[in-house]
């Protein structure tokens, strides 16, 4: 496979806390360079933090020349804010957008004022700004944590996609079958926008069994019982997920996938394990 056979292909930063962890980051963004990917895009953090980190991060990207595009969220904004925001990342040039409702930390702590559908989000995007920024929203395979039923997703994603989204990136899986079943009742539903799979690298099993119980994605069977025999054998288990993951990209690929999305949580060597795999010289 060829880097031309992926019409998309995009990786996601989290903004870094230290001087150290900005060097580290741009020394990543400088490896997955090679791969020529469409942006790098970059988080808005958890619970709705680290806005400042997420505009100086986008800053820095791009003063070094990657395409970096900023995660908008609606956490404690009104819209005189967003709009603000809005005006800075235009004054940068940033063209796309990546448009999320964001984490809830205290519902208790939800503002009056603040908006609290991302679907809201991406009409005042596009009230305000045109058709000026390409928006991409999340979607999920496997159903969003706080969906009610499967049914009411994809409505959300619908609500998303009619108020004027341009594409959706999904939350991780490893089941290739789980992303075709979601692309198909997505067409049924009219979304017609590419569905860019998001895929997050295996190397660390404890955090992924963490981190995937708090998004709600799946680990199948087979796979958690090889990563619990692999446990204590770290250097296995990197190559052991690479090969998983890079079968599972292929897969998706052969199967007329819109591209991919990784998850790099800031790292390049576990992408890089996976793409040396899937693509030839």
């Amino acid at each position: 496979m060829k880097r031309s056979d992926i019409a998309h292909l995009s990786f996601e930063f989290f903004p870094p806390k230290s001087v150290r962890g900005t060097h580290n980051l741009l020394r990543t963004a400088r490896r997955l360079a090679e791969y020529e990917p469409d942006f790098y895009s970059v988080t808005h953090g958890a619970g709705g933090s680290v806005r400042d980190g997420t505009l100086e991060t986008i800053r820095i990207l791009r003063a070094e020349g990657f395409n970096a595009i900023p995660h908008i969220t609606w956490r404690d904004d009104t819209r005189e804010t967003m709009v603000s925001l809005l005006e800075t990342y235009e004054a940068l040039s940033v063209d796309q957008l990546v448009v999320l409702r964001g984490d809830i930390a205290d519902q208790d702590d939800v503002k009056p004022t603040t908006f609290h559908y991302a679907r809201e989000l991406v009409e005042l995007i596009r009230t305000c700004t045109g058709q000026k920024f390409r928006l991409n929203v999340a979607c999920y395979p496997e159903v969003h944590p706080e969906a009610q039923s499967p049914q009411d997703d994809i409505r959300h994603l619908k609500d998303k996609v009619d108020a004027g989204a341009d594409c959706c990136i999904t939350q991780y899986f490893y089941d290739a079958e789980t992303y075709k079943e979601f692309v198909a009742t997505c067409t049924k539903a009219g979304i017609t926008q590419p569905i860019v799979p998001g895929i997050m690298p295996i190397s660390n099993f404890p955090k992924l069994l963490a981190f995937s119980s708090k998004c709600g994605a799946k680990i199948p069977d087979w796979l958690r019982i090889k990563l619990t025999f692999m446990q204590g054998y770290q250097a296995k288990i990197r190559e052991f997920g690479a090969d998983v993951v890079a079968d599972l990209c292929r897969t998706l690929l052969q199967n007329k996938a819109s591209g991919l999305h990784f998850y790099t949580l800031n790292l390049a060597r576990p992408t890089q394990a996976i793409l040396t795999r899937l693509i030839d010289e």
